[in-house]
């Protein structure tokens, strides 16, 4: 069933490109502009840099100003608390990628992987204050209002998750070094002392490439699928949805022409980031492949997150009377 799904989609998918050529190049050149313009330059230095931090083992002097500060937040280990900064400031997917990476090599352990691939994949401030809130909605004066929403529920759900690993066990720590020292999925474990060359500079450059390669062609293939939807026969509100829960971008770029109301015009848009689309979630998966985190599990609690932070954007609407 799952492969007849497929074949039709990519089928259905094919009979677009072939009679509405203009309007699937157009697409792909948003999307791609929106990647070039947008994603690359925001998050490949600190892609590289993440890499290169990681691979040369430097990333544990950062660890020591960073784990002091972050670890009084929620109880993470000191590489937990480089996801957690990585994830909250620089905004997906570099949480789940850095969360991948440090587990791949030993440095967090699997349970604690498990949270943080999932409270850390948020859409960057900056893009919720520019391109959302300023761009699209006009409502700048809903920024702090915002950031509270869309990473508050993930904090409070990371905290309750954390808390109760850390009472089933002495400490985050020893469980790290178990894990290393047992766990059958870890390709390799860190360097016992910090090293840096023009190798380890290399590949952390060539491995920031592909990372933000793959997922320009994501954000291509689903910013054509994006605008497909609009010319369905539904209801405007309908296809608004269908629109930003398969790619968040688009659905907010129409939601800021529509002719909704500004208080739902905004939940709406505090739910399609707080879920971060289909396409995040295709990005998300090719981020933690070969890890054993569990993409399902993801899909919920992003589910779940988008519910909550939309219920939050209703009260506030109400409140503030928008």
């Amino acid at each position: 069933m799952k492969k007849k799904f497929i074949f039709l989609s990519l089928i259905f998918f094919t009979a677009y490109i072939l009679f509405f050529p203009r309007d699937a190049v157009n697409a792909a050149a948003n999307g791609l502009m929106l990647w070039y313009e947008k994603v690359l330059p925001t998050l490949l230095p600190f892609a590289v840099l993440s890499n290169i931090l990681i691979d040369s083992n430097y990333l544990q002097y950062l660890n020591r100003i960073l784990a002091p500060l972050l670890c009084r937040l929620l109880p993470v280990s000191d590489n937990g608390a480089f996801v957690l900064l990585s994830g909250f400031l620089f905004g997906f997917p570099m949480g789940s990628k850095n969360c991948a990476q440090l587990l791949k090599c030993g440095g967090i352990t699997r349970q604690e992987a498990d949270v943080l691939f999932v409270i850390t994949n948020n859409i960057s401030p900056v893009f919720i204050s520019s391109y959302i809130l300023q761009q699209q909605l006009h409502m700048t004066k809903m920024t702090l209002i915002s950031y509270l929403i869309l990473f508050m529920p993930p904090l409070v759900l990371g905290f309750v998750r954390l808390r109760r690993q850390v009472s089933k066990q002495s400490s985050l720590h020893s469980q790290t070094v178990q894990t290393v020292q047992t766990a059958p999925y870890l390709h390799k474990k860190p360097a016992s002392g910090s090293q840096m060359n023009f190798k380890i500079i290399d590949a952390g450059i060539m491995n920031g490439f592909e990372t933000l390669t793959r997922l320009g062609g994501y954000i291509m293939l689903f910013s054509m699928l994006a605008s497909i939807l609009p010319k369905l026969p539904l209801p405007e509100i309908f296809g608004i949805c269908l629109t930003g829960i398969t790619e968040i971008t688009n659905g907010i770029a129409l939601l800021g022409n529509s002719d909704l109301s500004p208080g739902m015009r905004y939940i709406l848009a505090m739910a399609f980031t707080a879920f971060g689309g289909l396409s995040g979630i295709a990005q998300t998966s090719a981020m933690v492949k070969d890890t054993g985190l569990s993409v399902k599990s993801y899909c919920i609690q992003k589910l779940v997150l988008g519910a909550v932070s939309a219920a939050l954007a209703c009260a506030a609407v109400i409140c503030l009377g928008i």
